[in-house]
Formats: structure tokens, C-alpha cells, sequence
């Protein structure tokens, strides 16, 4: 029994990690898992176990961009402070409010009415079409913004009121900020590694909320399945990361799109043959 849990940690460990970062929505790939596997955990143990195992994703973003996102340098024997990495982290912090706002505000409303097979299948399947539609679009034009650097607090704003939609389930945070750092002019690589930035206070805010609520008394057995399923996510995420910042050098989006359109119509059919 023991061997199969730490199994199940790792499964879905490696979907978290996956599916966090492809813009592939992680929700319904979750909802899909829970499906055929469950944690022999009581139900508080899991919600939290499947919001706290972000964390390992997190730390994956931080290990390949430590160069980009720590401020401080040794020089000289005398810590020094980036400016540019100050200022990109501002850029960061200013885009997460509207995010912020809306956890706070909607979450509880949108995960009691809207947490259903229906809602998560209309967004994956609305977002894969709007992928296609976007990069059907982006031919026509030049990215205004191809350095994060170049990205202004407004525009940085803006990803943030995008990343803010992802409180819908099944719209993927990462699909659909990454959708609006392309409308709003930016390079896919741009678009994508902000999102990542920007997903290391989010995600970790609210990981160590639901590990707050949860409470930190729980068994040793409990701890290790929860460090499985960190550590495999932590592991998953750094390939899922490299893969996509190389696929989207050569490749487009689309290819996610199509995939999100039948992942839809997929867990529509699982609920509607199951009944759940």
C-alpha cells in the first residue's frame, strides 16, 4: 500500500510539472487523474498536497533563471545589487495585483460554481481555439517587445489582469498569460519567461496559504508523500521548461491549441460517460 501511494505522489508530480508550465491547463489534466488514481489521504491532505507540490515546480523556475532573478552578486568580496534584476522583479510584483484581487475576491465563488467538467472543458477548448487564432494573427505582425527589459510597467500590468482570468478553471495560468503577453506585442519568448516570473509569488503565496489552512501537524507519512511529489514536480518542471523555451524558438503555439481542443472534448465525454 505504502509503494503505491509513493507511486501515486509521483504521478502526479510529474503531471503538475508538466502541465504547469505547458500552456496546457493543469486543472484538467487533474481532473482526468483523479479519475483513475486517488491518494489514500484524507480529502484536506489532498487538496493541500495538490497546491503545495507547486512549490517543487517553483523552485525548478528559480534554479534555471537564478541568474535572472536574484538581485544580489558577489563582487569584490562586497554583495552588489542588480538594478535590472530590482527592476524586473518590480515589473513582477506590480503584475501580480490584479491576480491577487481576483484570488481573494473569486476563488472561493468561482471553485463552488464553476469547478465542473462543463466550465473546464469550454475554457481549454475556448483557449486552444484562441491560441490558433493568435498565431494565425502574430504572422502578420513584429513583436514590439523581443528583451524582457524592454517590457513597461504598463504592459506588465496588463499580462497580470490576463493571468488574473486564469482563476476560471481549466484556463491554464500559464496558456493564458502567455496569450496575452502575445496580444499585447510581446515575442513568445518573452511572453513565456514572464510568465514563469510571475508565477514564482503567486504560486508560492498560495501553496503556503493552503499549507497554513491545512496545518503543519500532519504524520511522517504524510511529509513523504508530500516531498515525493515535490521533488518529482520540482524535476518534471525543469525539463517541461527547457523543452518549451526551445520548442517556441523554432514553433509556434498551435500545436498546444489543437491538443487543449481535444483535451476538452475528452474530459466532456469522460464526465458525461461516467456521470460524475
Amino acid at each position: 500500500m505504502g509503494f503505491l501511494e509513493i507511486l501515486k505522489a509521483i504521478l502526479l508530480g510529474v503531471v503538475e510539472g508538466v502541465t504547469e508550465w505547458l500552456p496546457i491547463s493543469s486543472t484538467g489534466h487533474m481532473i482526468l487523474v483523479d479519475g483513475f488514481i486517488k491518494l489514500n489521504m484524507s480529502d484536506a491532505f489532498i487538496e493541500m498536497f495538490l497546491y503545495v507540490i507547486q512549490l517543487g515546480a517553483i523552485l525548478a523556475v528559480v534554479y534555471i533563471y537564478w541568474h535572472k532573478l536574484v538581485p544580489f552578486a558577489i563582487k569584490d568580496k562586497k554583495i552588489m545589487i542588480r538594478k535590472n534584476t530590482m527592476i524586473l522583479w518590480s515589473k513582477i510584483v506590480v503584475a501580480c495585483i490584479p491576480g491577487i484581487i481576483a484570488y481573494f475576491l473569486l476563488d472561493k465563488l468561482f471553485n463552488t460554481y464553476f469547478m465542473n467538467s462543463v466550465t473546464v472543458s469550454v475554457m481549454l477548448i475556448f483557449y486552444g481555439i484562441l491560441f490558433i487564432v493568435i498565431e494565425n494573427y502574430n504572422k502578420k505582425r513584429t513583436p514590439e517587445v523581443i528583451k524582457l527589459s524592454q517590457l513597461t510597467y504598463k504592459k506588465a500590468l496588463q499580462i497580470g489582469a490576463f493571468q488574473a482570468l486564469s482563476i476560471v478553471p481549466g484556463t491554464s495560468r500559464s496558456g493564458v498569460t502567455i496569450l496575452g503577453g502575445m496580444i499585447l506585442g510581446t515575442s513568445r519568448t518573452v511572453a513565456a519567461e514572464f510568465t514563469f516570473f510571475m508565477a514564482v509569488p503567486v504560486m508560492f503565496g498560495i501553496s503556503f496559504l493552503k499549507l497554513i489552512k491545512f496545518g503543519l501537524a500532519f504524520s511522517l507519512w504524510e511529509g513523504v508523500i508530500l516531498l515525493v511529489g515535490m521533488i518529482t514536480a520540482f524535476i518534471t518542471s525543469i525539463v517541461a521548461i527547457k523543452f518549451l523555451m526551445s520548442y517556441i524558438k523554432k514553433h509556434d503555439f498551435k500545436v498546444f491549441g489543437w491538443y487543449r481542443i481535444v483535451l476538452g472534448i475528452i474530459v466532456l465525454l469522460y464526465f458525461f460517460i461516467t456521470g460524475n
